[in-house]
């Protein structure tokens, strides 16, 4: 039986045993996906500094093909914050093979906080694969207004807003403690729709 393979990237700041990566992970496998965690180089070298672009994305392409290998369905590249951008790279050089089904961004980092001007995203018009951009209301990184106006103008791309949540999708109440496993689930039902379509229509 055919089974989604989820291939989840770590951020910037924490590799993948972060309490974050661990619950984003166990809410997809309760929902039957298969979820393939890493890190990047620099942090089994325990480093804090990222590696170069080039060194990210070459590693990004080694884990997706060894994930392939083991797979028995369709995969999904998926990330927080950086790793979700080093996905979305690689995808758009045409580097991950297979071609994945969809890509999922955790609180894409639109911009570093602050600097409006430094956009990340030039290389997104390039990926023709379905795209998910989960985003929290107050994320530094990227504004909603930001995320609907990027969006827009991708097609294929669809956007959820999280509600006060933080670049991490969490927010500030107490109704909002399962945020992440929330922000979770729609990306499961959107990553169903992909494979079914017409069987789910994602909300914005």
């Amino acid at each position: 039986m055919a089974q989604i393979t989820v291939v989840l990237a770590h951020g910037a700041g924490a590799g993948k045993d972060h309490p974050w990566m661990t619950r984003v992970a166990l809410a997809f496998e309760a929902a039957g996906f298969r979820v393939v965690t890493f890190n990047f180089p620099y942090i089994d070298a325990k480093r804090h500094v990222p590696d170069r672009p080039a060194v990210l994305e070459a590693h990004f392409a080694e884990i997706w093909r060894d994930a392939a290998k083991d797979a028995n369905g369709p995969m999904f590249a998926a990330g927080k914050s950086m790793g979700g951008r080093i996905g979305s790279q690689v995808a758009a050089k045409g580097d991950l093979s297979p071609a994945p089904a969809g890509l999922v961004f955790f609180g894409y980092p639109l911009h570093p906080p602050g600097k409006p001007d430094q956009r990340r995203d030039a290389h997104l018009p390039k990926i023709t694969a379905p795209m998910l951009f989960i985003q929290g209301t107050r994320d530094p990184f990227a504004s909603p207004d930001e995320m609907h106006a990027l969006v827009a103008g991708l097609p294929g791309a669809t956007l959820s807003i999280v509600e006060g949540g933080d670049h991490s999708l969490a927010t500030t109440k107490k109704a909002g403690a399962r945020s992440v496993e929330d922000a979770v689930d729609g990306a499961v039902a959107w990553m169903n729709g992909v494979m079914e379509p017409g069987v789910f229509r994602p909300r914005v």
